[in-house]
C-alpha cells in the first residue's frame, strides 16, 4: 500500500506541475487526459495521503 501511496503523490505533483504550465507541451497532453486533477491536484495528494495511513493502519509490525 506504500507503493501506491509513492505513486499517487508522484502523480499529484506531475498534474500540479501541468495545472502551473510548467512542463510545456507534455503538460497540455497530460491535462487533456487528467484535467479535473490538473485544476485540483490536492484531489491526488489526499488520496496518497489516505493510502498511506491506511497502510499504516494493516501492517502488521
Amino acid at each position: 500500500m506504500y507503493v501506491v501511496a509513492v505513486v499517487l503523490a508522484v502523480l499529484s505533483a506531475l498534474f500540479y506541475a501541468a495545472g502551473q504550465h510548467q512542463l510545456g507541451s507534455v503538460g497540455a497532453d497530460v491535462c487533456s487526459y487528467g484535467g479535473l486533477f490538473c485544476d485540483k491536484p490536492h484531489y491526488m495528494m489526499t488520496s496518497a495521503l489516505l493510502a498511506g495511513l491506511w497502510g499504516k493502519f494493516v501492517s502488521m509490525r
